[in-house]
């Protein structure tokens, strides 16, 4: 647990565990619920899926975590030490045309559900509490699952340029690059009409770490970056669900959270 010390448990109140919300064994079965846990989960799913699910893991540990500070027995700052040594986790399966989402909380699995969609690229383990920071090459990639079927436009090219040169350093596109990729894109699908031949998203980001030659990890700086690009290059002044900006702030705060 964190150093803050929590309020002192009025009789009679006894903390929400693993246990109680989940089909989970072990030595995290008894452990309660933290606060900090239920951050991880939500950054987590936010940047693998776009948005933290509604009735999902992040959300019913968010409400355990909620009352365990209510009740005095854990301090907002506090975190599980099996969760802090071995981090939240979100992994995909492709089965018969849906994503099988698989959420762990330190190895162990606290949801297992469907998401309709179009077949994408499988999705790496991501650990919320990893020690090694979240990097811009990576929040990219996960762009790649969050908002993969999105045809590239010039709001999003401007966003990935922004972050491709706060991780390079340099001002100028690099030939090549996944910014060089992502205006191709966007120039090509504003002289295309049909929906099935333009490039999406996941076209251009996968493998984005290899394609980035310097990259480091994301922060508020360069979440800010994004968004100040994507929205200046869309009518309405908004940033897509999911898509460059929004992982980059979630990378961004995801970092911030691990200090």
């Amino acid at each position: 647990m964190s150093q803050g010390q929590p309020r002192r448990p009025q009789a009679g109140q006894e903390a929400v565990t693993y246990g109680d919300i989940f089909q989970v064994s072990g030595e995290l079965a008894s452990k309660p619920v933290a606060p900090k846990d239920a951050a991880a989960a939500q950054a987590a799913e936010s940047i693998v899926l776009g948005q933290t699910q509604k009735g999902g893991p992040a959300a019913v540990m968010q409400s355990a975590a909620d009352m365990n500070v209510r009740r005095g027995v854990l301090g907002p700052d506090d975190v599980t030490e099996a969760t802090r040594e071995h981090g939240v986790s979100i992994s995909q399966d492709d089965v018969g045309g849906h994503r099988v989402i698989t959420e762990c909380v330190a190895g162990e699995v606290v949801g297992r559900y469907a998401v309709a969609g179009e077949e994408g690229p499988a999705a790496p383990p991501l650990s919320a509490l990893n020690p090694i920071s979240m990097t811009i090459g990576q929040a990219l990639e996960s762009v790649a699952l969050s908002a993969g079927v999105k045809p590239v436009d010039e709001s999003d090219a401007a966003a990935i340029q922004a972050v491709e040169s706060r991780a390079t350093g340099r001002n100028q596109v690099i030939p090549g690059g996944v910014a060089s990729e992502a205006q191709s894109a966007a120039k090509h699908n504003a002289r295309t009409m049909a929906e099935d031949k333009k490039i999406k998203l996941r076209d251009v980001l996968a493998g984005a770490t290899w394609k980035l030659p310097d990259d480091r990890a994301v922060t508020k700086e360069d979440a800010d970056a994004a968004v100040g690009a994507e929205i200046r290059n869309k009518a309405d002044m908004s940033t897509y669900p999911g898509g460059v900006a929004e992982s980059m702030v979630a990378a961004a705060r995801l970092n911030q959270q691990q200090q």
